[in-house]
């Protein structure tokens, strides 16, 4: 009492001393009103919020702007004291402009972060993430490591609302990271354990539960060793690690987890004043409480608990954010002992109120009301779920991006003022430095590419032809197995079966003499059934001596060719074979010639033809095998066309063989190709 009447006489003598014209008094009359309104334990709010304008009104009728600045960012922490937002924020935005003017980069670093931390408290996510990136930089650059991981924390803060887990993880780690760095004084330690404190969140909303608890437990151990009563703050750390062991429990089915969780609350909870310090938070705390016993099977004090907890945050705050939670877990309850009627009613009051807020809490209430329903009632509430999910999903993502964007956009805004302040011509000298050796290597990148790309396709064909020689080989020796098969079994009908029926009938004959007329009638029906099945066992045994058609192993590869390649370049095909060509007899080497002009029509095709649909024909035309390939595309000039590598390829592999390719083209009407192998078969034709 005694120092706030001190206060009130200095401020009589500054003003009996305002009739003098010295600058000096008037600063130092400002410098007396900005030391009183910092003083929050001897002044009201009120008085503080007085003399701060007081002060700032001297230093505009002074018109000097440092000054100016300094009382506007005294004022602003008043603003935000009194909960006058609007008025934070005008007097920030003044403050950027003033410290941009007089090139004060601390003060315009404070504005930025107290600017992000308006729109923080406004839920203007992508403008609080904006401001307090800015700020960031900004103290990084001045080198001040405790304010630049503070605007990291409340970084970390912003990602984790947003669920953008990975970053805040990463942005908190930073900021760790620099208090490390710092002497342990009781605010780095009191930031250290909010970081930790997120960090546990994090992990807790990542379901890594064993992280949550560790990094909860050193947000914990710090709280303890600060000075001062920090009660709140560690009771605030007590139902965050609870909250971890709960969850724990729930994922993993472990009742120890549990144990561990109401452990803390029963600490937290046996503080008697607490429901009247904190009312809101004992509501929370005894809800997790009731939730925990529920969840553990133990509902001797349920749903007694969850009233009461009701009750207590319906005094407080009515219809407030904790109530949505209470009737969820009410619901949830209700809905285990089978009395729908409540489950509906406390299942339908967290979505009243839960629509008020995030949707995080609206998607809860529809999973527990399409539980909680049935039929239509059930399906619908679900669609709605999964309509809203999928809405919340990409406004997550689209906050990130924005994220990410706002990083770009602030280094390219650095980058361009780093160019701005190098001279012109050197600027021209590099860029054009840049340039050439950009091309240069570009060139001596892509010839090495290039020639990579062309050894890998010269090895990969040596590849597929050892393949398909391998194949045809492989064909060969399943035809002569196939062959040596059938001659051993119609030798052994032959010699067999048929000589053991020759006997029968014989035998059969001689007792043919018997006067019996129904015997003689018996005995000639089974001569005549047993010359029946002697006549189609040598049938079968002349058919199975007689080999097949030869060449049907090529045609069926060609076929597998077509099949593959025109299900993967979406065409229609069709494929006429001579039957009179022995591919036996063919060397496969050709039939590799033949088998890769097919492969390399089709991708031809499929590139440059916009084709629906390709025939192909093998004819024989005077010991002269025809190959035509004809497709429905978009045709081209022959005359102007240029030789590709693939066309090259074809013509030399037709060399190869002795033949000669023609193609005729005709522009949306489609191109044939036709290729000869003269005489090369001549000795295999049948």
């Amino acid at each position: 009492m005694k120092l706030k009447v001190l206060y009130i006489l200095a401020v009589v003598c500054l003003n009996l001393s305002f009739s003098q014209t010295d600058d000096k008094i008037i600063l130092d009359s400002i410098d007396v009103y900005n030391q009183f309104s910092i003083r929050n334990n001897d002044f009201s709010i009120e008085e503080r919020l007085k003399y701060a304008n007081r002060a700032r009104q001297l230093s505009i009728d002074l018109e000097n702007e440092l000054v100016i600045l300094k009382s506007n960012k005294n004022l602003s922490e008043i603003y935000w004291d009194y909960k006058k937002y609007n008025l934070y924020k005008n007097v920030n935005k003044k403050n950027l402009v003033l410290s941009l003017k007089l090139n004060d980069s601390l003060s315009f670093a404070d504005a930025n972060s107290n600017l992000g931390r308006f729109y923080r408290i406004n839920q203007v996510t992508d403008s609080a993430y904006y401001y307090y990136f800015k700020a960031e930089k900004l103290y990084r650059e001045l080198n001040d490591k405790y304010k630049t991981a503070i605007t990291l924390l409340r970084i970390a803060l912003i990602q984790r609302d947003e669920k953008d887990f990975t970053g805040s993880e990463l942005t908190s780690i930073e900021a760790i990271s620099l208090l490390e760095t710092l002497e342990k004084t009781d605010d780095v330690k009191k930031n250290k354990s909010y970081i930790y404190n997120n960090l546990g969140l994090v992990f807790d909303q990542l379901e890594q539960f064993e992280e949550s608890i560790v990094y909860h437990e050193k947000a914990l151990r710090i709280k303890k060793g600060l000075k001062g009563n920090n009660k709140t703050t560690i009771d605030n750390s007590k139902n965050n690690l609870a909250l971890s062991y709960k969850n724990s429990g729930l994922i993993n089915k472990n009742v120890k987890e549990y144990n561990k969780a109401l452990k803390y609350y029963i600490e937290i909870l046996s503080n008697k004043n607490l429901i009247n310090e904190r009312p809101d938070f004992y509501a929370l705390v005894l809800d997790n409480y009731a939730h925990t016993l529920y969840l553990s099977n133990n509902h001797k004090q349920l749903p007694e608990l969850y009233f009461k907890a009701l009750k207590i945050t319906g005094s407080v705050n009515p219809g407030g954010y904790n109530s949505i939670i209470i009737n969820q877990h009410l619901a949830e309850y209700y809905n285990d002992k089978n009395n729908k009627d409540s489950a509906k009613f406390y299942a339908y009051r967290a979505k009243e109120i839960s629509e008020q807020y995030h949707n995080d809490d609206l998607l809860k209430s529809l999973l527990l009301l399409s539980e909680v329903e049935e039929g239509n009632l059930s399906a619908k509430y679900l669609r709605e779920y999964v309509k809203i999910n999928d809405s919340l999903q990409k406004n997550e993502r689209s906050i990130r991006n924005k994220f990410a964007r706002i990083r770009f956009e602030t280094k390219q805004i650095e980058q361009e003022n780093a160019q701005i302040a190098k001279e012109r011509m050197w600027l021209l000298i590099i860029s054009v430095v840049l340039i050439i050796s950009s091309f240069l290597l570009y060139l001596v990148i892509s010839q090495i590419n290039r020639n990579k790309e062309l050894k890998f396709i010269q090895k990969q064909q040596e590849t597929n032809e050892e393949i398909y020689n391998l194949m045809l080989s492989q064909n060969e020796s399943i035809e002569e197995a196939r062959t040596l098969e059938k001659k051993r079994i119609s030798e052994e009908l032959h010699d067999g079966v048929l000589g053991r029926l020759f006997g029968t009938r014989l035998s059969l004959d001689s007792l043919n003499m018997s006067n019996s007329v129904e015997a003689i009638k018996t005995r000639e029906q089974y001569i005549g059934e047993l010359k029946t099945i002697e006549q189609d066992i040598r049938k079968v045994s002349h058919e199975l001596n007689t080999d097949f058609v030869s060449g049907s192993g090529f045609i069926d590869i060609i076929k597998t060719l077509l099949q593959t390649q025109t299900l993967a370049y979406e065409l229609d095909y069709k494929l006429d074979h001579d039957d009179t060509i022995n591919w036996d007899g063919a060397s496969n080497k050709n039939k590799i010639h033949i088998y890769r002009i097919i492969q390399e029509s089709l991708h031809n095709i499929y590139k440059h033809a916009n084709a629906t649909r390709v025939n192909i024909s093998f004819k024989l035309k005077n010991n002269v095998i025809c190959l035509i390939m004809n497709d429905d595309g978009t045709g081209f000039d022959v005359n102007k066309a240029k030789s590709g590598i693939g066309l090259k390829n074809m013509k030399s592999r037709v060399s190869e063989i002795n033949g000669s390719i023609k193609i005729t083209s005709e522009i949306d009407v489609g191109t044939t190709v036709i290729i000869e192998a003269p005489n090369y078969l001549k000795q295999n034709l049948l």
